[in-house]
């Protein structure tokens, strides 16, 4: 007798598929990680990649809405809709993230623009934090995003945080092939097999099954990796490589990827135009953020930040292109 058919598309947990996938993976790096990188990541007027422009059009957010904004980064998103006249909640885990976004939000208070002091609600917050324990309840804002930046290993839980908080919409943007903080190609030319994770069909399929069909549209990004040494550029392709190993490779294939590297190193590592190549544009920190209308958060303190956005002297010979799925429903 023939087996009954078994469709897999519709009969497999997905979100449980996701925590085996985040089992292989090293996992999102910790809050200290996200502060380092903090000055290397693009501010809301310093990205001149398009992406933002592109996801707050596909966002649509009406006049006046108030806006959460999880894992908010430096707030390439949070600012402009502090310009705009939005109420927002930026929320991130990284207060080295946190304290350029505050920087840029001190900074319009000084503008001309009507009310003079922008709304800004700033907490220092994860995705697997107790959002209710910062104020950030059911129905707080008319619409939540979170612009790459569901970094978690239950991202059943993180979709249905986002969709409780808002009111009218929600916008979020995933991965199309792999991680943002991954060079395919630079693996590549080192031996090392890869393979695509496709993070937004996960989203898509979780959400299905919760009675969901978002929209989905295609935003395009590039960047630059950029260092202030070669041994500094040495380093991040040397944990790449290693990091990525478990989930792509043999130990065989490591150990030649690494004796390579060097060569490719002194290949693709070139000098920066001039000293006003903008900072990489990159992937936003996962979530965190904290309480009241204030420019700081209460609660942690943050430290205050030791220098300036300084210009990086090399980059990589070419832009690391990658493609985000923006995935957006209304509320019922």
């Amino acid at each position: 007798m023939t087996e009954p058919l078994k469709p897999l598309l519709t009969t497999t947990d997905w979100n449980s598929e996701w925590k085996r996938l985040q089992v292989l993976r090293n996992g999102p790096a910790d809050a200290d990680a996200w502060d380092r990188r903090a000055p290397t990541f693009p501010t809301a007027h310093g990205s001149q990649s398009g992406y933002a422009e592109r996801f707050l059009q596909l966002a649509g957010i009406r006049s006046h809405e108030s806006v959460m904004d999880m894992g908010c980064g430096t707030g390439v998103l949070s600012v402009p809709l502090a310009e705009a006249g939005h109420p927002v909640i930026a929320a991130d885990f990284s207060s080295g993230m946190l304290n350029i976004l505050m920087e840029q939000v001190a900074a319009l208070g000084g503008s001309e623009r009507d009310p003079s002091d922008p709304d800004v609600r700033v907490i220092k917050m994860s995705w697997e934090d107790d959002w209710e324990h910062f104020g950030v309840r059911r129905h707080c804002v008319d619409v939540a995003l979170a612009s790459r930046s569901i970094a978690t290993s239950d991202l059943e839980a993180a979709l249905m945080k986002l969709d409780a908080v808002a009111r009218r919409r929600v916008c979020i943007t995933l991965a199309c092939a792999g991680s943002p903080r991954v060079d395919y190609q630079m693996l590549r030319d080192l031996g090392i097999p890869t393979r695509p994770s496709r993070d937004f069909l996960y989203a898509f399929n979780i959400l299905a099954a919760n009675g969901i069909l978002p929209e989905v549209a295609y935003i395009p990004s590039s960047r630059y990796d950029s260092f202030d040494s070669v041994d500094e550029a040495r380093a991040f392709f040397r944990e790449m490589v290693e990091q990525t190993a478990a989930e792509y490779a043999t130990d065989a294939q490591v150990t030649e990827a690494l004796s390579r590297l060097d060569d490719w190193i002194e290949r693709n590592i070139v000098a920066c135009d001039s000293a006003s190549t903008p900072p990489e544009e990159s992937a936003d920190a996962p979530g965190s953020a904290h309480e009241q209308k204030t420019h700081r958060p209460s609660g942690d303190s943050l430290p205050a930040r030791e220098s300036a956005r300084a210009p990086k002297l090399l980059r990589t010979r070419n832009k690391r292109t990658m493609t985000w799925a923006f995935l957006a429903w209304n509320k019922q």
